[in-house]
């Protein structure tokens, strides 16, 4: 068993696409990606600034397109119902390709529009959200629903990402739950809750739209962890997820249990990566940030499943 893990926003760099564009396979996909989405993605990826990039519109859409970069590689790698994928927020799109769901173009597509709809949800109301770290999560999430906010993501034990109106994160920054510290994320909105319905509609109309496959390989839902096995019901699960807390927590807590032989941690690979080492440090972690990287998984994935490398892994 391999599993493949695809990291969700605020883990962009500027340029991060610059080295896989070197490739001319990689940047005609991107390109196609590009016209599929309506946004420049060459440019995101290579020239545009850290604030440009931060833009919730052009996030989703870069971060998901990165990950696929690594698609065509590794997939050849992996025979069917060999994997499990996984990923954070709109990282779920990205292993839902993995996963034989969707196709890439529809990915990237998807992302495009949830990225736009989540923005455009963003100024109905002044919101935010903010990681609190530490602390035991009895008393955060107590501390949470006395201020009227969400626990919007869990990513593990002592740390949980609140999110609501502004002003109340910030009594929540003043006056901590105890042991916890409160850090502001850099983000336009209250991701995961409520806030975002408009999105989620605006989304829902988009998937309807799409063809969502049975899965070849398993897929893990940031709802609760599970293995989902039905289009419909993954292409639910990622319509609610916009308004829905991410429970990264319990995605990890099934990865334990289907103990992978190898994890390949999907770039923008370290935010991810760090997480399932902390957690689960017995783990055999493989990351992927440039196209030297998949050289090195895709041997590492072939040697397991008996396989050949070909003469181009990045094709």
């Amino acid at each position: 068993m391999f599993a493949f893990i695809a990291p969700g926003q605020g883990s962009q760099t500027p340029g991060m696409l610059a080295g896989w564009l070197r490739d001319p396979v990689h940047a005609e996909r991107v390109r196609a990606w590009s016209e599929a989405a309506d946004c420049d993605l060459v440019h995101l990826g290579t020239k545009a600034s850290a604030a440009e990039i931060a833009r919730t519109e052009n996030t989703q859409p870069l971060l998901v397109a990165q990950g696929l970069l690594a698609h065509a590689a590794l997939d050849r790698a992996t025979p069917e119902g060999s994997a499990v994928a996984a990923g954070h927020s709109v990282g779920e799109l990205t292993a839902a390709v993995f996963a034989g769901v969707l196709t890439a173009a529809d990915a990237v597509r998807l992302a495009a529009v949830r990225g736009r709809a989540m923005a455009a949800a963003c100024a109905e109301a002044p919101t935010s959200m903010a990681a609190v770290v530490g602390g035991e999560q009895p008393d955060v999430l107590a501390r949470l629903d006395e201020l009227g906010l969400t626990a919007a993501t869990f990513n593990g034990p002592g740390q949980i990402v609140a999110a609501g109106p502004t002003e109340r994160l910030e009594q929540l920054a003043a006056a901590p739950p105890s042991s916890a510290t409160v850090k502001p994320l850099p983000v336009a909105g209250a991701f995961h809750t409520p806030y975002m319905e408009s999105a989620r509609q605006a989304f829902a109309a988009a998937a309807g739209a799409v063809h969502f496959a049975r899965p070849s390989q398993l897929l893990l839902s940031n709802a609760d962890g599970t293995v989902v096995t039905s289009p419909e019901d993954v292409r639910r699960r990622l319509v609610d997820q916009v308004v829905r807390p991410v429970r990264w927590d319990l995605c990890l807590r099934t990865l334990a249990e289907l103990a992978p032989e190898l994890t390949v941690s999907l770039p923008p690979a370290r935010t991810l990566a760090n997480i399932l080492k902390r957690q689960h440090p017995d783990f055999e972690v493989l990351s992927v940030n440039a196209p030297r990287d998949l050289t090195r998984a895709y041997e590492r994935l072939a040697a397991a499943a008996g396989k050949e490398e070909p003469a181009h892994a990045g094709a």
